[in-house]
This record gives C-alpha cells, structure tokens and sequence, in this order.
C-alpha cells in the first residue's frame, strides 16, 4: 500500500511563492511516475504537472507553465511543486498522484494507482 502526504500549501498574496511537497511510503518510489493535480470549489480536478520516474521528463498545464516547476529526489521519496507568481486562479485544494511502475506522467486523472489527501493553497488579491 503506497501513503502520500502533501504538505506546504497555506494562505499568500498574489505574485507570492509557494513549495509543495510530496511525501511517499510504502513502496519504491523511484520506479513511479507522479502528478500533481489541483481542485476547485465546484469544478472538475484538473492537472497541473507531471514528472517521469526519473525526474528526467516533466510535462505542465498550459495555465501554470512558466510559472511552476516540479521536481523529485528519490532518495527522499519525495516529488515538490514549486509555484511561483501565484495568481488568484491558482487557489484549490492541491493533491499528488502516483502511476505505480509507469515511467511517464500523465493528465488525465484516471491513469494514477493512489493519491494523497491533498493541500489546500489559497492565493489572496
């Protein structure tokens, strides 16, 4: 059984910064692709960014490129978010996904095994 635990998100102004992170236990983490995916109060859960089980191929949402980068180190198991120059559109509830033995990401939410219970991330006006 694979347990995810996100952590870092909170309350920040617009233009701010912040750092997800992605804690993973239960299996080997290094063989997984991992997303992450965001949630809004009343829409539909939408990808924000992926990266491979190397770390070596990331893929991101036309709405946070440029703004977001995804990084991993397998030897802590862990996958971040960083997010920069947040908007107000950024605010939902932020959750990672992994795709057990799969070495690309991908968007669509049905091809991942298990997922955290998300963070919320509220970007203020």
């Amino acid at each position: 059984q694979v347990q995810l635990v996100e952590s870092g998100g909170g309350l920040v102004q617009a233009g701010g910064s912040l750092r997800l992170s992605c804690v993973a236990s239960g299996r080997t983490f290094s063989t997984d692709a991992v997303g992450w995916f965001r949630q809004a109060p009343g829409k539909e859960r939408e990808f924000v960014a992926g990266i491979s089980s190397a770390g070596r191929s990331t893929r991101y949402a036309d709405s946070v490129k440029g703004r977001f980068t995804i990084s991993r180190d397998n030897s802590k198991s862990t996958v971040y978010l960083l997010m920069n120059s947040l908007k107000p559109e950024d605010t939902a509830v932020y959750f990672c996904a992994v795709r057990l033995m799969a070495f690309e990401s991908n968007a669509v939410p049905t091809y991942y095994d298990w997922w955290g219970q998300g963070t919320q991330v509220t970007v203020s006006t």
